[in-house]
């Protein structure tokens, strides 16, 4: 029952893009992807504080904490605090190929590294990060579909996921669908008010969809 809730989840995805993508001709479309400059998604930074094995209690307490941030520099730690917590694995095979996938991505072997999230997620398909990683490969290699796909299934594990809601908006706003990528943004800067760039993206975003204030 759940593997057919899924697969007609999948299809309904399948079904809100292409119609998306129908609505933007086709010469512009190709255009804007061949002119594309990729944007730089949320993402752990390098550096990660260690933090408790207790993940729900740890992410319940830090997200509160992060809207409650006074300032920026306090929000960034306690963002770091949460990366960390969404990277945790007890498997060292995962943690390796996660590691490896990074280095591939970062030098733009973007082959090996696509194989090396698969095995993640083959391996550990609960983790989600594994699905994050692999969602932020197929947006810069334009595979929106794909992307989409593995962002669902981040969603579906972690709603919060200020960086999956973030790519999300992204995605749409490259599709042209300026409605719902402001939808997606506004839910990231919910559940994180100091996201780079967000509340920038909505505001542009908010008079093209609702039209300026009178």
């Amino acid at each position: 029952m759940a593997m057919r809730f899924r697969a007609v989840r999948h299809r309904r995805l399948a079904i809100l893009l292409a119609a998306t993508i129908a609505a933007i001709p086709a010469a512009s479309l190709a255009q804007e992807l061949n002119s594309k400059q990729h944007k730089r998604l949320p993402d752990a930074p390098a550096k990660l504080p260690r933090v408790p094995a207790d993940k729900t209690r740890g992410l319940d307490f830090l997200f509160g904490a992060l809207k409650a941030a006074p300032d920026e520099a306090s929000a960034k730690h306690v963002e770091a605090r949460i990366w960390a917590i969404w990277l945790q694995t007890p498997s060292d095979t995962v943690l390796l190929l996660m590691t490896r996938a990074k280095a591939a991505m970062v030098a733009q072997n973007s082959d090996v590294a696509l194989q090396l999230l698969d095995a993640v997620i083959r391996l550990r398909p609960d983790y989600v990060e594994g699905w994050n990683r692999r969602a932020t490969l197929y947006y810069l290699r334009n595979d929106y579909a794909h992307s989409l796909a593995d962002i669902e299934q981040v969603l579906a594990r972690e709603p919060r996921h200020f960086g999956a809601l973030a790519g999300l908006g992204m995605i749409m706003q490259d599709l042209g669908d300026d409605k719902r990528a402001l939808d997606a943004f506004r839910r990231a800067i919910a559940v994180n008010p100091h996201l780079d760039k967000v509340p920038e993206l909505i505001k542009t975003l908010s008079e093209k969809v609702e039209g300026r204030d009178i």
